[in-house]
């Protein structure tokens, strides 16, 4: 069958397509109904179901005859070591520390807050919870006090599972500190925390509050899996880069393991036994969706890596795990890349490593542009596959269904929509705009099983967040075109697309240009305010680790690359060479902040930030280009 029969009979019978989907997990009381649409718009997905989590993720594949393959590979460059859990030990460690939560009074519907580095016992504390139907939120290690706290007081745990420390290529993260602060700050007061000491950085344990993690499973009495209800959330995982309250993303039980199970073989076409590789971090949704759940439940070995993509040691990282550990799929950001292509141009370090295990390259969570897709497929010669989503589906909107049908491949797009996506490209008014034309992303409701069915105790925020723009649809935020074979162009977040004397022009298509200079390593376009044109882009510019040439040459070349692609009406003519752009520690650029700082608005330091001393920088370059304007 096509993709676009497939994807044709996933629109036209929604629950049948689920329901089919779904006989491939172990259900304690299988669904009988796939959708109810009761309290719409807060749909629910296998609500009539029971189903445990980790149960699927590693008991079945023990009781199946597959305990001694390798469920997780650990590898961690910054501390020089590899471990392995095969899926047997990783159902002796959640069982245990699924019993020590148990004892000490967490249980079905409870929250745990998990604030750990990328080490394996992040996973055992997810699985844990999902052992005895808790309720786990991570936060990203190493995450700002203030922010921990706000996350406690909104999840309102029982217990936190901490690790002591977290290790940068260059320092030691004390991690318990910054909780001890948090729980300063917070109203809530979780009843204990669990502690794990890492050798490195050992941490000082609160009497009467904290546990050793290997003390308080002592003698412990292993947890079976518990039933929960399809429909029971899984995890809260809050968006990045809020201001004020953050918003919690829930994540339905059933719904997010029968849409990731299809994903791992649809999409990424991997089969049980491979080794998948999402190089991301368990703090963000791709780790929670594509480190933990996602290739668990399919059987698939996952790698955690400790590590970046350059200076760990070097730019030739990546692969190393990849030939070491013979990864076939390789879910990353375009921002890795470009940091790799950036160091290492010629790509002179992959003849050292054997990468024809890998089959696939796919690039997610920020705006793949086709020089570092280019770049990526003529040095790793494979399929290089961009894909689009967002926290708060947890998988793909639009991408390839490589495992389905190789369709062809555009340089640009995201891809198509993927089964239960009806997407559509709006104007303000809610109507459809041309095929090829700019416009709103949102996507026709229902959302299919696994997106968020609303926030953290906060209905009405959900509503007005998500569906309040476009009356019938979840609004994504992200503003694109789709041509006229269905492929989408995601160019850019809605706040992004600028207004320049009435035009309505994206960033990511100026940036889509400048990445096609030569010594352009990375780049990042924004809209900054002007009196006479409303707005005006403005580039900045990272070149080529090694590049000689006046930056004033390359300047001027990429002024006149954009005004000779776009026209005069893009009205393109400052850019600043900078070092680095600021990001938050997932690879996203800092757009907003950055506006704000060449606007002279008042702005807040990010919490999600990875360099803050980046934002300095970027203040000395807009200052020598006369911003903000006087």
């Amino acid at each position: 069958m096509s993709f676009r029969a497939v994807y044709e009979e996933a629109m036209q019978n929604p629950e049948d397509f689920w329901l089919g989907a779904a006989e491939a997990l172990d259900w304690i009381r299988a669904p009988t109904a796939a959708l109810d649409r009761s309290r719409a718009p807060f749909y629910a997905w296998f609500g009539n179901s029971e189903i445990n989590g980790c149960y699927n993720c590693v008991d079945r594949h023990v009781e199946n005859g597959h305990g001694n393959r390798v469920a997780i590979i650990h590898d961690s460059p910054v501390t020089g070591s590899v471990t392995k859990l095969t899926f047997r030990e990783l159902q002796q460690a959640t069982a245990r520390l699924g019993g020590a939560l148990r004892a000490r009074g967490v249980g079905k519907g409870d929250r745990v807050v998990i604030y750990m580095p990328m080490i394996p016992e992040a996973l055992v504390a997810m699985l844990a919870c999902a052992r005895i139907g808790a309720i786990h939120s991570v936060v990203f290690g190493g995450f700002a006090a203030e922010e921990l706290a706000a996350r406690i007081d909104d999840a309102t745990p029982k217990a936190v599972i901490a690790g002591s420390c977290g290790i940068e290529p260059s320092r030691v993260v004390a991690y318990k500190p910054l909780l001890d602060s948090a729980l300063k700050y917070s109203a809530h007061r979780p009843e204990f925390c669990i502690i794990f000491q890492r050798d490195v950085l050992r941490a000082e344990l609160v009497s009467g509050r904290d546990v050793d993690w290997n003390e308080c499973q002592a003698g412990i009495e292993p947890a079976d899996c518990v039933a929960v209800r399809g429909s029971d959330p899984a995890y809260i995982l809050y968006t990045s880069g809020t201001t004020g309250k953050p918003k919690g993303v829930v994540r339905p039980t059933a719904g997010h393991l029968v849409a990731l199970n299809w994903t791992m073989k649809n999409i990424y076409d991997v089969d049980p036994g491979d080794v998948f590789w999402a190089a991301s971090d368990v703090g963000w949704v791709v780790g929670h969706s594509y480190i933990v759940y996602a290739p668990l439940v399919h059987g698939n070995t996952t790698i955690v890596f400790e590590g970046k993509p350059v200076g760990t040691p070097d730019a030739g990282t990546f692969w190393r795990v990849i030939s070491e550990h013979g990864v076939k799929s390789l879910f990353t950001a375009p921002t890795a890349f470009r940091a790799i292509k950036r160091a290492d141009p010629d790509a002179a370090l992959i003849p050292g490593f054997d990468l024809s295990c890998l089959e696939a390259l796919f690039l997610a969570g920020e705006r793949s542009d086709p020089d570092t897709v280019e770049w990526a497929r003529t040095h790793l010669q494979v399929p290089v596959l961009d894909h689009w989503w967002q926290t708060e589906t947890g998988y793909t909107i639009a991408g390839y269904p490589w495992g389905k049908e190789k369709i062809p491949v555009k340089l640009g797009s995201a891809g198509v929509p993927m089964p239960g996506f009806d997407v559509r490209i709006l104007d303000d008014e809610c109507d459809e705009v041309p095929r090829g034309e700019l416009g709103s992303i949102a996507v026709r409701l229902p959302l299919p099983p696994g997106c968020l069915p609303t926030l953290w105790n906060a209905d009405e925020r959900y509503r007005d967040a998500y569906l309040s723009k476009f009356e019938g649809y979840y609004d994504t935020g992200d503003a694109g075109i789709q041509d006229e074979d269905g492929y989408c162009y995601v160019m850019a977040r809605t706040d992004d697309v600028i207004n320049v004397a009435g035009h309505r022009l994206s960033t990511g298509q100026m940036e889509e240009i400048l990445s096609d200079h030569p010594d352009v390593a990375e780049c990042a376009v924004i809209g900054v305010h002007d009196q006479l044109k409303g707005q005006l882009p403005l580039g900045f510019l990272c070149l080529n680790v090694g590049c000689e040439r006046p930056e004033d040459e390359i300047v001027g070349e990429c002024v006149a690359a954009v005004r000779g692609r776009i026209g005069p009406v893009a009205a393109f003519k400052q850019a600043a060479v900078v070092d680095r752009l600021p990001k938050t520690r997932s690879g996203k650029i800092l757009r907003s902040t950055m506006v704000k700082i060449a606007d002279g608005q008042e702005w807040k330091m990010p919490a999600t930030i990875e360099d803050p001393a980046v934002l300095d920088e970027i203040a000395t370059a807009l200052t020598r280009l006369g911003y903000p304007a006087q």
